[in-house]
């Protein structure tokens, strides 16, 4: 009975690799043999799309020291994959929310900076295929950090270059691309994302996201004024970009970035891992069963995340798809129409989030050894 385990991160808690192994050994206690299990960690733009797509293609990881989102030094790497001319970056290793402690964060002055900094180092690796992943960030400033340090200038009324920080685009006046790095004229760019967000406006990046990174509702406001500016200064500058274009407010406007100074195109993470690995369609044909995971779900699981993927694959196929989370809330049912068979929590009684997080791989080890048993208890009946 051949089993695809094909999980996302639990993220602040368990990696997509120790998430997959976690319900592996379930499987096998439950009664599943080695041979029927097989395993894809998944990623869609956020956490672990580096690792997950040198996992699926093959490459070598290389670490740099580059400017973090407040400016200070951080190690980050880009991944260099088996075909030696893509290159895989995680923003949020440069401009990640986890880089900074909850008392200090605040997306007027967080920069991408370091993100540019990881692309340029990628490009001097010989790379001309630069996929970005676009999640987890603690910027909001669209991307302009990232641009500067590929050679933008941008500039405000008196000539001044402009400090970072997605308040300072409030000052925008100039944005002269004469010095952009040419190699990317000749570099396929790809932001792998999981949101559809425009730049701006209600469901923009400031409006959406802001608070998740620190912003209080007169900084939001602060935020989404200056990226309008900012747009609107772009899609002069950098036809035929708009800031209605979906996955622009990805990662606090860095989609937008991307496509205007580097033509990106953005598109959906977990689509490019699935397309990586190869046979993910051939081996959900023939399995008896799906098992995902995730660390939060929701009725919004399904909306350009790993789930979407999976599910839609999975209901293509015909085949059940079980989820284990971590944590659920809300109204379920998008999620079964989307190709969700069920979804279990691993918790066996509620508890604090530090000892859920804690003991969240024996959870998800004891939950996948009760399916399996289940499962295999319904086969025998049935025989």
């Amino acid at each position: 009975m051949k089993i695809l385990i094909a999980p996302d991160s639990f993220k602040e808690c368990l990696d997509v690799f120790s998430v997959t192994d976690a319900i592996a050994r379930g499987l096998l206690s439950g009664g599943a043999s080695s041979e029927d299990i097989i395993r894809r960690p998944l990623a869609d733009g956020g956490e672990g799309l580096l690792q997950v797509l040198v996992h699926a293609a093959g490459g070598s990881i290389h670490e740099k020291s580059v400017s973090g989102p407040l400016g200070e030094k951080v190690r980050a790497s880009f991944a260099l994959l088996s075909d030696g001319k893509t290159a895989v970056i995680e923003m949020a290793q440069a401009a990640g929310i986890h880089l900074i402690d909850p008392e200090k964060r605040n997306p007027l002055f967080t920069t991408t900076y370091g993100v540019g900094e990881l692309m340029r180092s990628a490009l001097d690796a010989g790379a001309r295929r630069l996929i970005v992943g676009l999640g987890g960030s603690a910027t909001n400033d669209g991307g302009a950090g990232m641009a500067q340090a590929l050679g933008v200038s941008l500039k405000n009324h008196e000539g001044e270059e402009l400090s970072w920080g997605g308040a300072a685009l409030a000052s925008l006046a100039v944005i002269d691309c004469s010095r952009l790095d040419p190699r990317l004229k000749s570099t396929e760019v790809i932001g792998a994302c999981d949101v559809t967000s425009p730049l701006c406006g209600a469901r923009g990046a400031s409006v959406v996201y802001g608070p998740q990174k620190g912003a209080d509702a007169e900084q939001v406001a602060v935020l989404d004024a200056a990226l309008r500016h900012y747009g609107f200064l772009l899609e002069a500058a950098c036809p035929p970009f708009h800031p209605m274009l979906p996955g622009a407010g990805a990662a606090g406007g860095l989609g937008a970035g991307l496509a205007a100074f580097a033509g990106a195109a953005l598109r959906s993470g977990i689509d490019l891992v699935l397309s990586a690995y190869g046979d993910f369609e051939e081996h959900c044909a023939d399995a008896a069963a799906i098992i995902s995971g995730e660390g939060r779900v929701d009725g919004q699981s399904t909306q350009g995340k790993v789930l979407s993927g999976v599910a839609g694959v999975a209901r293509r196929h015909g085949v059940p798809l079980f989820v284990l989370a971590g944590k659920i809330s809300g109204d379920l049912q998008t999620l079964y129409d989307a190709g969700v068979t069920a979804v279990f929590p691993i918790a066996p009684f509620p508890m604090e989030e530090k000892e859920a997080l804690r003991t969240a791989a024996a959870h998800l080890e004891q939950t996948a050894r009760n399916l399996m048993r289940t499962v295999a208890a319904l086969k025998r009946k049935k025989q």
